[in-house]
Formats: C-alpha cells, sequence, structure tokens
C-alpha cells in the first residue's frame, strides 16, 4: 500500500485563500481547513472567509521527502519551515481520519446529530446526518448545543422556521427533521449556503430546506426564527426579525457570552419578550415570544 504525507499549519494571519493556493501549487491534492481550538464559527463581515478565529489548515501529498517538500511549502507561504508539521499517512487512511473523534451526540431527549459512519439504534430516535465540515456547525460548541436542545423540547411541527446565519445548516436539519413545515435558511457565506443545501439533501430534507443567498428575500410571518450569530450582529438585527416573526411568533438566539445576555435582551425588549432559556460553559440562549 502506498503512502501519503499530510502537511499542516495554522493559519495565523496568512490570508486563507493564499495558503490554499501555496499547497495546490506544491501538489497538494487535498486542501481542509479546521478548528484549532473549539470555537463556534459564527458570523463573519460581508464577504469574509468563513473561518475559526483560531484556524489550521491540512494539506494531503503523494508520498515524498518530507523536508524537501515542507521547504518549499514554507518558502511558498513566507513561513519558517518549523512551522509546518508532517505526517505519514496509510494511502485512503487520511480520508476519515478527521471523523475519528466525531461521534453520535443526543441533544434532549430525542434528536440525535450523528456522522455518516456511525448508526443511532435508539428507538424513536430523530437522526441529522451530519459531518464536520469548513462551514462548521455539528453541535458540539456548546452554544449550538443548546438551541438543538431547545428545538428538540419547544419546536411544534409544522411550524414555518428561519435559520439567520444558518453555517452548516445543522440548526436548519434539525427543525426539518423534528416536523416543521418549512424552513428557510440564510447566511452571507456562499459556502455555508451550499453546505446546508447539500447537508439537507443528504437528510432528504431538500423539500422542506430552502436556502437564501438575500436576508430580503427571506418570508415573513415566520413561527420561529433561530439565530446563532454574534451578540453585536444580533443587537443589530431586531427591527429586522421582529418584521420577520408574526405576533406571538417565537425567537431562539444563542451565540452570547454569559456578560452579553443583558444587553440582547434589553434590545430586544422593545418587539420580544426574552429570557435565558439555558446555559453551558459560560455561553447563554435566549428564548422568547413576538409581542
Amino acid at each position: 500500500m502506498s503512502e501519503c504525507l499530510e502537511l499542516s499549519f495554522d493559519l495565523g494571519a496568512l490570508d486563507a485563500q493564499a495558503a490554499e493556493e501555496a499547497c495546490l501549487a506544491c501538489g497538494a491534492s487535498a486542501v481542509t481547513f479546521i478548528d484549532a481550538h473549539d470555537d463556534p464559527v459564527l458570523e463573519p463581515l460581508p464577504g469574509e472567509f468563513r473561518l475559526w478565529r483560531q484556524t489550521r489548515l491540512k494539506s494531503l501529498f503523494a508520498w515524498q521527502e518530507p523536508a524537501v517538500l515542507i521547504a518549499r511549502l514554507a518558502a511558498n507561504l513566507g513561513i519558517p519551515a518549523a512551522e509546518i508539521s508532517a505526517v505519514r499517512l496509510a494511502e485512503r487512511a487520511w480520508e476519515r481520519e478527521w471523523l475519528k473523534d466525531f461521534h453520535a451526540r443526543r441533544f434532549g431527549r430525542r434528536l440525535w446529530v450523528c456522522p455518516h459512519h456511525e448508526t443511532v439504534s435508539e428507538p424513536h430516535a430523530v437522526v441529522v446526518r451530519l459531518d464536520p465540515g469548513l462551514a462548521f456547525g455539528t453541535g458540539t460548541h456548546p452554544s449550538t448545543a443548546l438551541c438543538l436542545a431547545w428545538l428538540d423540547a419547544h419546536l411544534e411541527p409544522g411550524s414555518r422556521v428561519i435559520d439567520y446565519g444558518c453555517g452548516s445548516g445543522v440548526l436548519s436539519l434539525a427543525a426539518g427533521a423534528l416536523g416543521a413545515r418549512a424552513v428557510h435558511a440564510f447566511d452571507i457565506d456562499p459556502q455555508a449556503l451550499i453546505a446546508t443545501a447539500e447537508n439537507a439533501s443528504r437528510n432528504a430534507l431538500a423539500p422542506v430546506v430552502q436556502v437564501h443567498a438575500d436576508a430580503d428575500a427571506l418570508p415573513t410571518g415566520a413561527d420561529l426564527l433561530c439565530a446563532n450569530i454574534l451578540s453585536g450582529v444580533l443587537c443589530a438585527l431586531v427591527e429586522r426579525f421582529a418584521r420577520l416573526v408574526r405576533a406571538g411568533g417565537e425567537l431562539l438566539l444563542a451565540g452570547l457570552l454569559e456578560h452579553e445576555a443583558a444587553d440582547v435582551t434589553a434590545a430586544y425588549a422593545s418587539c420580544f419578550d426574552v429570557t435565558p432559556c439555558g446555559a453551558r460553559d459560560g455561553w447563554v440562549a435566549l428564548a422568547g415570544r413576538r409581542r
């Protein structure tokens, strides 16, 4: 069996797309960006390449002498060769290497997020199939976990849902799997929209989950709006969310650190009655209704 060589380095201040191009120019057959420190990917700035706050790049090459390739790649990137790590991998083993620490997880009473390489045998389980990817969001971050648990407990079947800042689409998929009639997923990142559409198709939810690149195209009258994004962005979106959610409709907000919850609650007080609905590892979720 032939072997492969995986080179990795912290992206740091390097431009993501330029770093990817440097790897490909050196002969990489695959380039992957991964979360280096378990941070959530939340709302980027318009046009920003969606990455984690501390991102590591991994690139795969046909087997060759590591020192020579590292020196060439370091020169292309403009970084010291010592910052690049090398791992020798058996052919094909690398394909599932990145999944070895990702396993099925339950949120609430019946909702599971499960990678494609595992199965869930729990009776009456509602299973969302999802593998980690660039538009990350698989429930591993506390903020996402809080949202998933809330959906498991509170989503009304037949609801019309908006997932604002959908990322991988995990909240959209969960809502669809739990019985939502229609889910409208929006994100400013084209990669996130591609990921959400593909994940919906893989979960047989394409008829339910619709992706939107334009927030102005989102329908009004939502029964539930979910937004797992940054607190500052949430505070700026109060009036938009008020237009999108029907009177008596529900709101689920996350991506907040404990010290940010009071400011977000105050910002929404003009249109929504929101209160904390869960906390985990310093993160808080808020839920409430449109007045």
